[in-house]
Order: C-alpha cells, then sequence, then structure tokens
C-alpha cells in the first residue's frame, strides 16, 4: 500500500441546525433534515465499504456546518494544520478535531489570526498544493500554509476563484492527476501541466478520489460516465438534501492515511 493510500476518514454527524447553514451562492431553500441525515450515512457507509475506518468527531448541535468537516482541517503529509475558517460562525468547529488528530500521531499546526483558510479551498495533486483566493481564504492564509509544506517538499500555487464558495467546489483532481472542473469559475491557465476535463454538471467538479475509486455526487451522472471512460471505478452517492448547505463529497470527510501511532489506519 502506497504510504498516500488513505485508510482512515474523520466524519462528524449533521447539526439539527443544518438549514441555518452559512450559504454564499446559493438561495436558501428547505432542508428536510431526516433525509440529510440518511443521505449523510449512506455516505459514511460508502466510505467504510471502500476499505476506511471512519472516525465519528464530536457532534456539534449548536454548529449548522459542523458536518462540513473538511474545511477545519487541511493534512499534508504527516502534518495535520488546524484552519481559522473565513466564516466566524464556524470558528468553534476547529479545537474540535485536535483530539483525533493528536490519536492519530499527526503533527499539529494552526493557521492563526487574523488569517482565515478553509479546507475547501485546499487541493493537492502530487507535491502541489492549489489554493483557492476566494471569499473563505485570505492570502495571509495561504502564506502560512505555505510556510509548513514547502519544508515538505510541497509547492503552493494560489487559484482566483469565482462563483463558487471554494476551490474545490470548481475542481478536484482524479486518481492519476486529471483535474475535473467545471467551466467558467477558473483561469484557463490554473492548473498547469494538468490534464484538465470539464465537468458536464455543477456537482461533478467535486469528486473524492478513495484509492483508484472516485466518489460523486448522484447529481452528476454524464460526469460520472467521463470518468468511467477513463478506466476508474466511481461511485455515486445521493447527496441532494446536504448540497442545498453548498456540500460537495470532499467537504464531509478528511482522509487519513496509516495512523502514525500504530502503524495501522
Amino acid at each position: 500500500m502506497s504510504p498516500t493510500t488513505p485508510t482512515g476518514a474523520l466524519v462528524r454527524e449533521p447539526s439539527p441546525r443544518l438549514g441555518d447553514a452559512e450559504l454564499t451562492h446559493l438561495q436558501r431553500t428547505p432542508i428536510d433534515l431526516d433525509r440529510a441525515r440518511r443521505q449523510h450515512a449512506s455516505y459514511v457507509e460508502t466510505l467504510r465499504d471502500l476499505g476506511l475506518e471512519v472516525m465519528a468527531l464530536p457532534a456539534l448541535p449548536d454548529h449548522p456546518d459542523g458536518v462540513f468537516v473538511e474545511d477545519v482541517l487541511v493534512v499534508v503529509g504527516t502534518t495535520a494544520i488546524l484552519t481559522r475558517p473565513g466564516a466566524r460562525s464556524r470558528r468553534g468547529e476547529v479545537e474540535s478535531v485536535r483530539a483525533s488528530v493528536e490519536a492519530h500521531g499527526l503533527q499539529l499546526a494552526s493557521i492563526t489570526a487574523p488569517a482565515t483558510l478553509d479546507g475547501g479551498d485546499v487541493l493537492q495533486v502530487g507535491d502541489t498544493v492549489y489554493v483557492g483566493a476566494s471569499t473563505r481564504s485570505c492570502g495571509q492564509g495561504a502564506r502560512q500554509l505555505e510556510a509548513w509544506i514547502v519544508p515538505m517538499g510541497r509547492r503552493l500555487v494560489r487559484v482566483p476563484v469565482r462563483r463558487v464558495l471554494h476551490l474545490k467546489s470548481a475542481a478536484t483532481a482524479l486518481p492519476d492527476g486529471t483535474i475535473v472542473a467545471w467551466p467558467g469559475c477558473l483561469p484557463p491557465s490554473a492548473f498547469a501541466g494538468h490534464e484538465v476535463i470539464d465537468a458536464l454538471e455543477p456537482a461533478g467538479a467535486d469528486v473524492l478520489p478513495v484509492g483508484d475509486t472516485v466518489v460523486i455526487s448522484a447529481a452528476a451522472p454524464r460526469t460520472a460516465e467521463r470518468i468511467a471512460a477513463r478506466g476508474f471505478e466511481v461511485v455515486p452517492v445521493e447527496v441532494d438534501e446536504l448540497e442545498k448547505a453548498e456540500a460537495g463529497v470532499t467537504c464531509m470527510s478528511v482522509l487519513l492515511g496509516p495512523s502514525i501511532r500504530t502503524g495501522r489506519g
């Protein structure tokens, strides 16, 4: 198994206040909480079916966006960087992941005030870490992240983002490094050196690679077919109720490699 192959995933159950989640581009529509919870449970079961050890973070009933755990934690190699979300309402979520990260044996780092950084703006492709210049992640946050990752042999590239919440709302990577992007949200040269293919539905730009398998929203069937034609196993998941809160399949988990302390996931 490659040391970069994920073996575990951090997740958190949806808050009863999910319907009050922060929105930037979508009009607020009612969320069926029971259906959202069922969809989230199915998403978690999909991760287990793909061989991941799923670890549940503490419930945060008073934090509407708490289910979107990716935004408060960025894992690069053996370092876990606690972020400082751009939305003030989300900053109370950050400390809730500390104990799980420490139990996994990862080195801890933090983005500090006044910088902001959301994990949804951080896309890792090989040794390059792309960081979205969005309304949630500022230049100072990117520079703090860069200071941690350059000694690890990574380079950081900032990408202007428009019309979407995060960079990973508009572009993610397949297991072979090919970028899947929703047209019109990023500069044409954003991913120089990488093959870029268009998503055929907005939800298709946010895909979650687990090994050689690609998890994708069921709302993107044509994009799923395009990815499958490239030889990847594609697993669709129903997350449309969560998508009303500007969710994607990447934002509801943080993937982890083998535990440093035990050598196991």
